[in-house]
């Protein structure tokens, strides 16, 4: 079935028209910076701490004019609170489960798993999907956070209910900063963390979930950080975006109504080492792109929208071409702030970068497909259930620590755009059918977008932890039905493990009231 199937309709939500949201009422706004709670230095190597607590625990919000919205939230709201911390600071999150026992829409088990996306983290911390935190129980995960500046997000990774989970709301974004990017690029106020979703809603408010038979939601209501279509008030200065797709299947195009470009200066994996100038862009599931817009050359009061040209596959309403709008303002400007009118040309080269073809010393070939019998989707043929099946055994690849290798993904499914994220690395894309990536892709990345009948080739490095990984498609529902494989790192199948994501860093109960 292709995603135009059950799905297509004139809207997906069941609220009345004059329920239902429009663009461009909704003011803009961003999630709290989350605070530590206490600071403290790793006795270890003597560098800081940061130790944060997370509650996830249903709540309900203002999304729609007057009906309120259920949700599942990191301390009850959508997005949850941004991380936002220094290159060398360390964290220790704990995420204190106190959802309620089964998720009111289809009763499966509120069990839930933190990955926070982009981090190089060891395996028991690294949001193993099987690696389950019950409710009533808590688990603290440690994050190293020595790579360079980048965007994160954290979101839930539980086994076989990612996408629901993470569509109920348990999503938010990271942030880690380093010294080059706090002097080349806007901070503070002028950076901002653009969280994008899609959602339909049900006859009394609550979020809807039709996933077209395992093949992926796509909602008729846009959402920014939470809300519809948002305005976002803006002086005539530079600002940075860190945009984050978090829609769980849809794919997007952003681009401004001006027909004016973007300059793109960050990619998963951080900085660009060339700023790329584009009108457009293609955005898959949970990739994050940094853009700057300069707003300087526009007239009090104009509004310049941020459009969505869609992409191949998509499911399309009415509002959906729309994501937020700038409304230009005269408030004064800080010309003192030197990235007030700054647009980098040259930023920094990164590890992953600086690869070159000629150190990989193995290529190894994946086909992302679905079979047409089971209707599981597939990597190679394996799914999440043959790992379950094989005692969490079953991988891949087995690449050496710190090794070098060259992978080469296919799709030759016609109806079907597959985000692959592949968890520890960053990679280099060297390749899109034999041709090279597009130009916003040219810095390193953690997701790629896998088109219809395309074939990407990964240039990647595995440092600097051993242990089990996942490779998995980001349209959650094929993560969920099973498009998920595991690779080992530096490790062989019977060698003891001392990082095992399964049994190494377990849940506890949480004997605290909420």
């Amino acid at each position: 079935m292709l995603p135009t199937g059950s799905v297509e309709a004139k809207s997906a939500s069941r609220i009345s028209s004059q329920e239902m949201p429009r663009p461009f009422q909704a003011d803009f706004v961003q999630a709290p910076i989350l605070q530590p709670q206490t600071t403290g230095t790793d006795p270890r190597d003597g560098s800081p701490v940061n130790y944060y607590t997370l509650t996830e625990k249903a709540a309900m919000t203002n999304i729609l004019p007057r009906l309120r919205t259920p949700i599942l939230g990191y301390n009850g709201i959508f997005p949850g609170p941004t991380i936002s911390l220094d290159q060398g600071t360390k964290a220790v999150l704990r995420i204190r489960n106190k959802l309620p026992a089964v998720h009111a829409l289809d009763g499966h088990a509120l069990s839930t798993s933190t990955h926070l996306h982009g981090s190089a983290s060891r395996p028991q911390y690294d949001g193993y999907a099987s690696d389950i935190t019950n409710p009533g129980f808590y688990k603290d995960y440690h994050y190293p956070n020595f790579q360079p500046a980048r965007t994160l997000w954290y979101h839930d990774h539980g086994v076989h209910f990612t996408a629901l989970n993470a569509y109920s709301g348990l999503a938010a974004q990271y942030h880690m900063h380093d010294p080059m990017e706090r002097e080349l690029l806007p901070q503070g106020r002028f950076d901002v963390a653009l969280t994008v979703s899609d959602a339909m809603f049900a006859a009394d408010g609550s979020l809807g979930y039709d996933d077209n038979t395992h093949s992926g939601l796509w909602g008729d209501v846009i959402l920014v950080n939470g809300k519809p279509w948002p305005v976002m008030k803006v002086q005539k200065r530079v600002y940075r975006f860190r945009v984050l797709n978090c829609s769980i299947s849809r794919s997007l195009r952003p681009a401004l109504s001006t027909a004016d470009p973007v300059v793109v200066v960050g990619t998963d994996g951080g900085l660009i080492p060339v700023a790329q100038t584009v009108a457009d862009w293609r955005h898959g599931g949970a990739e994050r792109y940094e853009i700057l817009i300069d707003f300087r050359k526009y007239k009090t009061g104009q509004r310049i929208e941020l459009r969505n040209l869609s992409n191949r596959n998509n499911v399309d309403y009415d509002f959906t071409n729309k994501i937020m709008a700038f409304d230009v303002t005269d408030e004064p400007v800080d010309i003192s702030d030197p990235t007030w009118n700054r647009i980098p040309t040259t930023l920094t080269t990164s590890e992953a970068m600086s690869l070159r073809t000629g150190q990989s010393v193995a290529t190894r070939k994946f086909r992302v497909m679905r079979n047409d019998s089971t209707g599981i989707w597939t990597i190679n043929d394996d799914s999440w259930q043959d790992v379950i099946a094989s005692a969490y055994k079953k991988v891949c690849a087995e690449p050496a620590l710190n090794s070098v290798e060259i992978w080469e993904i296919e799709n030759k499914s016609g109806g079907w755009f597959h985000p692959i994220h592949i968890h520890l690395v960053d990679f280099q894309i060297l390749s899109r059918n034999g041709k090279a990536s597009f130009a916003y892709e040219h810095g390193p990345k953690d997701v790629v977008y896998v088109g219809e009948g395309e074939t990407v080739r990964l240039l990647m490095k595995f440092t600097p932890h051993k242990g089990l990984y996942m490779m998995h498609c980001h349209n959650l529902p094929h993560e969920d039905h099973d498009m998920m494989v595991q690779f080992r790192v530096g490790l062989k199948e019977n060698d003891f493990d001392v990082d095992d994501p399964m049994t190494a860093a377990k849940a506890a109960w949480d004997d605290e009231p909420e």
